[in-house]
């Protein structure tokens, strides 16, 4: 019998998780459909109530719900927990589970495919909303410097200080390895020559608009590598980072990395990401 899941957003038609997922299910030899469901902006749970009812297994949650999917969960699993959002769901019985395999996809990416080592690094993360969430544990987690580059304090601040209580991290030592900073103090600070950074990640929404992150000239050390979440085309950040120096990376292995860590959870068998990005970036 075909086990059935699907990705749910709003809008969704753009979604490439559909073919990822199938290109998993033939080289694992898995019998799964996978489709797209638009749900109403007000209508996420009861979208998965119908799933549920009508015998689906899990689904991929994408924007604007990732947070109504981190409340709708009965379990969550430490890194959901963390995220304090959820991108993956999955329904036994009376349970539904929530994880999010962003982070995971981020960091897979970043060392596996692009043979970046993060340990130790100093990366700048920017953007304080939930992509930046979903992947400030797991970065954490390979021992590296995070600064956080906001434009809301406030924001920051949240995301700074719940990490800092996870990870126990000593924020009062003179290198913390996570603090935030404006995009303005930022350009003071290299202006001085006080830092650069290894890794730059966009995790912002402004490539989605065709708009360039508000980042100095010198932002990146020799090498550096500039990573934009966003896919399809390059973005004025990728421009903004290729032309200062920096290796450049966008988000299709993200995305198909955080599909696998899904498909491991829900089929309990681990597909192989390469030849599925190969094949997304040639068509």
């Amino acid at each position: 019998m075909t086990d059935r899941y699907a990705v749910i957003g709003n809008p969704v038609s753009h979604s490439k998780s559909p073919q990822i997922h199938q290109m998993f299910a033939a080289q694992t030899g898995q019998d799964i459909s996978y489709e797209r469901i638009e749900a109403p902006l007000d209508g996420f749970n009861a979208t998965i109530e119908r799933l549920r009812n009508e015998g689906y297994k899990g689904c991929s949650v994408t924007v604007p719900f990732k947070f109504e999917a981190f409340k709708l969960a009965t379990q969550l699993t430490q890194r959901a927990e963390a995220a304090q959002a959820v991108n993956t769901l999955m329904f036994d019985g009376e349970v539904i589970l929530g994880d999010n395999t962003d982070g995971a996809g981020l960091v897979s990416d970043i060392k596996h495919n692009l043979h970046f080592n993060i340990k130790n690094k100093n990366i700048l993360l920017m953007g304080t909303g939930g992509a930046a969430w979903g992947v400030t544990t797991p970065l954490l987690e390979q021992s590296c410097r995070i600064t956080i580059g906001y434009r809301s304090p406030e924001k920051a601040q949240l995301l700074v200080d719940a990490h800092s209580t996870t990870h126990r991290i000593p924020l009062a030592s003179m290198m913390p390895v996570l603090d935030s900073t404006s995009y303005a103090s930022l350009a003071k600070e290299l202006a001085r020559d006080i830092l650069a950074f290894d890794l730059v990640i966009n995790a912002t929404s402004s490539s989605l608009s065709d708009e360039m992150p508000s980042l100095p000239i010198g932002i990146f050390s020799p090498n550096a590598l500039a990573y934009d979440m966003m896919y399809g085309r390059e973005t004025p950040f990728m421009k903004f980072a290729r032309e200062h120096g920096a290796q450049v990376a966008d988000g299709l292995g993200m995305l198909v990395e955080q599909a696998a860590e899904a498909f491991y959870l829900w089929r309990g068998v681990r597909p192989d990401t390469a030849p599925v990005i190969a094949a997304l970036r040639n068509s």
